[in-house]
């Protein structure tokens, strides 16, 4: 028997990274969400992250669990825990080991030449050999080395067997018949380590109850069911990673819960469409028709919809985009995450185009602003987009319950119906009756008063076809002012303050804001720097963003794309000066990374003497 204590000085207790690397398609997900469902189970905040080939199988793939007591839902940049099942990728997952760490390894092939480094504890387990002496089936002995692995952590850092037990008791429960066999290999893995190290790791866990209020989710299941909470009845998708899986949530959740229990009929239409430009012109005409619809995508369907986009945006025609945004352009890295859309989304389509944007920062939000873009969309007449990225898409995260308010009633904005249109002389689509650049709506068949001219082509207030100069300026500057109007109904900033007097802040939007908000507590406690926060909710910027810009010398604009998008957006849009805005940029594919924020705030702060 060998003592395992791993080469670090002192033991760490919930708070260690365990990536595990594998060949894509080889069933390694399951697993992998089993262990990470288990550190949850036993009250201890956790991440995952998921590092995948944009092809089907045989890629490498890695797979990120960070154990984190203190609750940060950002990538920490370490690892503490390398489970190699991957031989091409063995060379590379050993030098990515963090100091101290360990490497644990399918012994079964003997690797002598890539076993030696100093600082890095190595277990070799056989998990295939123990895997072939077990069971029969080829495909089933590698998806049991997974499961056996799952078994070899939790005995080595103190994983709840029980809860293991139990989740693999839910996961098989439509068959039953695989219980056995799984936690067979997960007991397999766990009595070998047992039985051959006589320590457990220098990263262990220890129960918490710091996850009961707490479910996990990932994003784009989490916006689909907003969009059911929302009362979207309608959505036309072309596939595109990563953005397929919240059109496949929707379908499940509207199978559950849109079926009229009397008729056995579906109260909601899924189109798959030919293409994307084919989705939002689908999308437009349901929502003229009085539908709530909707469309998910990412940046290259968005490039396609834009001529659309701003017909609808001149037409004033509502409809809900989710851009589930990756690495760009053009093919870019589909599988990897980014947030290169932002002045995309902003400006979308050509001419003078602004659009509501929401800027989501974990799945809570996801569903959250799902529900609100509806309500925006048809209060202002105009396209919304949610602006999500893969990581908070399609990456599991620990997030609060998400809420319901039933009382709450849908925003349908300014409609003159039937009742309506009977008080009325005559019915003028584009005619700002309120004075608050709204005009009214009609819904097509309630009323033959209420028959109007869509146009994308020139048009008056009236609705009538023109190319004259000033009535055309006249109905492009109310719908500006319906979109600045729009500033203070958005979702306002999520600010944070020190409570200390300082002329630091740090500035960013969507998913960097859990690494943002880590990297501000590491510069408090490393540096004593005091630092304001700033998360960016929404485009039009509401008034308190330009207000809090104004009271620091520095503003860090932290995002996750090369070409300092939302610090354009801002110093487009805002009075902020360039020289008070800072970039720093993160957009090789990953999750933001707290280290590189300290980092490149420390070189700042050192470079100005």
């Amino acid at each position: 028997m060998n003592a395992v204590t791993g080469t670090s000085a002192r033991t760490r207790v919930n708070d260690f990274v365990i990536k595990i690397a594998n060949v894509n398609g080889t069933g390694s997900a399951s697993a992998n969400g089993l262990l990470m469902k288990a550190i949850f189970r036993m009250g201890i905040p956790v991440v995952g992250k998921n590092l995948f080939p944009s092809n089907i199988q045989g890629l490498p793939t890695w797979y990120e669990i960070r154990v984190t007591g203190d609750g940060w839902t950002g990538r920490s940049g370490e690892v503490d825990i390398m489970v190699a099942m991957n031989l091409e990728s063995y060379a590379r997952d050993l030098k990515d080991v963090s100091p101290g760490g360990v490497l644990i390894y399918d012994s079964t092939w003997p690797r002598p030449s890539l076993l030696s480094r100093d600082d890095v504890t190595v277990l070799g387990i056989p998990l295939a050999r123990m895997c072939n002496e077990n069971f029969a089936n080829a495909r089933t002995r590698v998806l049991m080395k997974n499961m056996a692995y799952v078994g070899v952590v939790a005995a080595l850092t103190g994983v709840d067997m029980a809860v293991i037990q139990t989740l693999v008791e839910e996961m098989f429960g439509a068959k039953p018949k695989l219980i056995p066999p799984n936690m067979q290999a997960v007991e397999m893995g766990y009595n070998y380590a047992k039985e051959h190290f006589t320590q457990p790791l220098a990263f262990k866990l220890e129960a918490l109850d710091k996850t009961s209020d707490c479910i996990m989710i990932d994003g784009n299941t989490a916006a689909a069911l907003g969009c059911v909470y929302a009362g979207a009845s309608f959505g036309a998708w072309y596939p595109i990673t990563p953005s397929t899986s919240l059109m496949d949530g929707f379908k499940s959740f509207c199978e559950q819960l849109r079926v009229d229990p009397e008729t056995g009929k579906n109260n909601y239409c899924i189109i798959q469409a030919e293409d994307e430009l084919s989705a939002i012109g689908m999308v437009i005409g349901a929502s003229w028709n009085g539908a709530r619809a909707f469309t998910p995508t990412s940046g290259p369907g968005i490039s396609l919809m834009s001529e659309f986009i701003g017909f609808a945006y001149y037409s004033e025609v509502p409809a809900v985009l989710f851009d589930v945004q990756r690495v760009g352009p053009s093919t870019g890295m589909p599988t990897r995450t980014q947030q290169g859309d932002i002045l995309l989304a902003a400006y979308a389509s050509h001419g003078d185009t602004k659009h509501i944007v929401l800027f989501p920062a974990n799945p809570k939000e996801c569903f959250d602003f799902a529900v609100e873009a509806f309500d925006l969309a048809e209060r202002f007449q105009t396209p919304v987009f949610v602006l999500s990225d893969l990581d908070i898409g399609m990456n599991d995260w620990m997030t609060p319950k998400l809420e319901w308010d039933d009382s709450r009633r849908p925003d349908r904005g300014k409609v003159y119906h039937a009742a309506d249109l009977e008080k009325i002389e005559k019915f003028y689509r584009y005619l700002d009756v309120d004075g608050d650049g709204i005009p009214y709506r009609t819904i097509p068949g309630e009323h033959p008063k209420g028959a109007y001219f869509t146009r994308g082509s020139g048009h008056t207030k009236y609705g009538g076809y023109t190319e004259d100069s000033a009535a055309y300026q006249d109905v492009l500057d109310r719908i500006l002012q319906k979109w600045k109007n729009a500033a203070t109904k958005v979702p306002g900033p999520e600010i944070v303050r020190c409570g200390k007097p300082t002329r630091i802040a740090i500035l960013t939007v969507g998913g960097c804001d859990g690494a943002a908000k880590e990297a501000i507590a590491r510069l408090n406690a490393e540096d004593d720097l005091d630092i304001d926060y700033l998360r960016v909710r929404a485009f039009p910027f509401h008034p308190e963003i330009e207000n809090f810009i104004a009271n620091y010398d520095t503003v860090f604009v932290l995002e996750q794309n090369r070409d300092a998008q939302l610090r354009t957006l801002l110093v487009t849009e805002t009075t902020a000066r360039k020289d008070q805005l800072v970039s720093i940029l993160d957009y090789a594919g990953m999750p933001a990374n707290p280290h590189l924020i300290v980092d490149r705030v420390r070189e700042h702060i050192a470079s100005q003497g």
